[in-house]
């Protein structure tokens, strides 16, 4: 598929403000997608192609959190492994069933996870006594990844509100924890989504070098002033996905709400 330089150099920009934002508080699917379409692109193709440039970006904020000892390897190694697994089956079934009735849960989600961090107590940059066990991390985190891999945004601020709430991690661990997790749901859905022929690799690979570029700022961003910047952007974010999918008409909670206003 052909697209016009002015149109890629457009998607290139949106990339580089995506990987800011999705290293900081996840959520920056809800650029590219939303502009991969616009360019003409369908669907399945744009969130395959969308994971191809977040992987890089993705992977460069881990690169960047694991430099200054941010991640925990081997705490977060099954956990990841779950992300993978999960995200490959999410993937290989989004080729097969239509994604939609996924959209009218979603907002509902973000939803209460708004809510969560508009009225917990501050959330600490330490980390604490984490309210479930490391079977329960690996169990949530596959659940996530099976979303990443079958639909895609908000992943970053579901892991990142399930690590604070549930786990006990400080903001910023969570975020860098959260890349760790992403990444690895990044990279299985990716491979699955190559397999089935859906990557359109020029488009992909340029945005990537601007979401590694974005994928650094917001990295070192979000180390330096922490949950001063992480707790609004994940509240941000997570509203402005829901008004997105709700602004579809096509949308069965949006439906359902206007069938008994």
């Amino acid at each position: 598929m052909e697209l016009a330089t002015d149109t890629i150099a457009l998607l290139m920009a949106v990339a580089f403000v995506a990987g800011l934002i999705d290293a900081i508080a996840g959520g920056g699917g809800l650029l590219t997608i939303p502009a991969l379409m616009a360019a003409g692109i369908p669907p399945v193709n744009a969130i395959a192609t969308n994971k191809l440039q977040s992987s890089f970006g993705t992977a460069s904020a881990v690169v960047a959190f694991a430099r200054k000892g941010r991640i925990d390897f081997r705490r977060f190694l099954k956990p990841a492994l779950g992300a993978f697994v999960g995200s490959a089956l999410g993937a290989w079934t989004l080729q097969r069933l239509n994604p939609a009735f996924l959209a009218g849960l979603i907002p509902m989600l973000l939803i209460l996870m708004v809510v969560y961090f508009l009225l917990a107590p501050k959330a600490s940059e330490e980390d604490r006594q984490g309210r479930m066990g490391p079977i329960a991390l690996v169990a949530i985190v596959s659940a996530i990844g099976f979303y990443d891999g079958f639909f895609g945004p908000g992943t970053g601020s579901f892991l990142t509100t399930a690590l604070v709430a549930l786990f006990g991690l400080g903001l910023v661990s969570a975020t860098a924890h959260t890349k760790f997790l992403n990444l690895s749901s990044n990279i299985a859905a990716l491979i699955t989504l190559v397999i089935g022929g859906h990557v359109l690799w020029t488009v992909g690979l340029l945005m990537a070098v601007s979401s590694i570029a974005g994928g650094q700022v917001g990295a070192h961003l979000a180390m330096r002033v922490g949950g001063k910047v992480i707790r609004p952007l994940l509240v941000t974010m997570s509203l402005l996905l829901t008004m997105k999918l709700l602004s579809d008409p096509a949308n069965p909670l949006r439906a359902f709400v206007m069938a008994h206003a």
